[in-house]
């Protein structure tokens, strides 16, 4: 069911920035009375789930689920209609119209996705305002380091104070702050003394394939939230509110300390310290073989630590989600650098379909779908502006010469191109998609 969930959520996100893509191009062209033959959301080779016909262009549903497009008339595209571009010019074809006209039409899919994600990003912020933990307020207990981290040389308890000597605000945008900037050292504050910490040769690359929501995360108190089906806590006498303090007289203040002694006792008894009520009580639980006692903590963020909320009015979250596309499409545009890198190999890490649609939860959350389309719309918009033939990017790259030389690259070079950029576009599709099978069976 879950894998259900994020397909649908893939599949609908996927088709509205289709549909906005396309539509740029198409508003555009007619805004100039170029003819639109067909608007298609997926591809439609040999057959077409259902068109129809209205005015001068056909609409329809492909089945090949890898875009959409829009053919318009006198434009060596996808189609190849090489038939077409044998009859001579008419007023109304795209070839017919100026250089800046053509522009902007080959522009129009981008804008409507950069477009979209301001839309969505000021809905997000009137509606559901923002909430983040600050870095000042999760070094209150100090960080959880994965093993990774720990590799790199932080430690449990450390207290993140800068990255390359400049503060993140979110304490969970450090990670992707130290990938996106290539960071060398991690600025902490270890039991009261100030500490810097170089990033051993190759941490980033290695950071970038971790891909894990738990190399840094926060201390927290083991107070008891719920117990599980089977839990020998539960039938010890531990109570929902107690907080456990320790185990065995060894006296730990934070639940992942906690949890890695009880599992150090597999299959024994153990004595657990609790705090109920302001009194101290020591309770006897039976470990399970797995290392369990069945407790559930609380791990609500906003108990434990005073988190940055911020409610927005509609106009207040106008310049607010402009200010977010733009640091998104800068991030991605950082990221896109990355793959280029041969110190991070970051090209190793490419995923797709698989990737992504992994990327949505696995229940329908209305925030984080809107919030996964706007990050998804940039970075559609992004990778459409790529110089790559077969991409807005590469026709824009041919209008920019024509515009300079005021000489128009022929109709042969534009199919050879076309083809050419056809071709890179399918490697890099079965290379992304084949990192994602060879991911499944590691």
């Amino acid at each position: 069911m879950e894998i259900l969930i994020k397909i649908l959520q893939l599949l609908l996100s996927l088709s509205i920035l289709v549909i906005v893509h396309e539509f740029g191009h198409y508003l555009a062209a007619r805004i100039f009375r170029t003819r639109v033959e067909k608007f298609y959301l997926f591809f439609n080779p040999w057959f077409s789930i259902f068109k129809f016909k209205a005015g001068e262009t056909e609409y329809g549903l492909g089945w090949l689920p890898l875009g959409g497009y829009v053919k318009i008339s006198g434009m060596i595209d996808e189609s190849m209609d090489k038939e077409q571009m044998m009859q001579p010019p008419q007023s109304w074809e795209f070839r017919s119209k100026p250089a800046w006209q053509r522009l902007i039409i080959m522009l129009g899919g981008v804008t409507m996705n950069v477009i979209l994600a301001f839309a969505i990003y000021i809905g997000m912020l009137s509606i559901y305002g923002e909430q983040y933990l600050p870095t000042s307020e999760a070094n209150k207990y100090g960080i959880v380091a994965d093993s990774l981290a720990q590799d790199f040389g932080l430690r449990n308890g450390d207290k993140i104070i800068s990255v390359d000597g400049k503060t993140v605000e979110e304490f969970h945008k450090i990670p992707l702050v130290m990938i996106l900037e290539e960071a060398k050292t991690v600025q902490v504050n270890r039991d009261g003394q100030m500490v810097s910490i170089n990033l051993p040769e190759g941490a980033i690359g290695r950071l970038v394939k971790h891909q894990s929501p738990y190399f840094l995360s926060v201390r927290i108190p083991f107070i008891v939230q719920s117990f599980a089906e089977r839990s020998p806590a539960r039938d010890a006498g531990v109570l929902v509110g107690d907080t456990i303090l320790g185990v065995n007289g060894n006296l730990l203040l934070y639940f992942p300390d906690i949890r890695e002694d009880i599992q150090g006792l597999k299959g024994q008894n153990a004595l657990l310290t609790l705090l109920r009520n302001g009194d101290t009580l020591e309770i006897p639980v039976d470990i399970t073989e797995e290392g369990y006692i069945g407790v559930m903590p609380n791990q609500q963020m906003n108990a434990f630590f005073e988190m940055n909320e911020k409610n927005y009015s509609f106009f207040e979250a106008i310049p607010a989600g402009m200010a977010k596309t733009i640091d998104g499409i800068g991030g991605y545009l950082k990221q896109l650098k990355l793959i280029f890198s041969p110190e991070v190999k970051a090209y190793e890490s490419v995923g797709g379909f698989i990737t992504i649609g992994n990327i949505f939860p696995p229940e329908w959350h209305w925030e984080s779908f809107w919030r996964l389309t706007a990050f998804l719309s940039i970075m559609l918009a992004v990778l459409n502006l790529l110089p790559i033939p077969a991409l807005d990017g590469g026709h824009v790259m041919f209008l920019g010469y024509e515009i300079i030389t005021r000489r128009k690259p022929s109709d042969k070079f534009m199919e050879y191109a076309q083809i050419a950029g056809m071709v890179i576009l399918f490697s890099l599709l079965i290379f992304a998609n084949g990192n994602d099978i060879v991911k499944l069976f590691r």
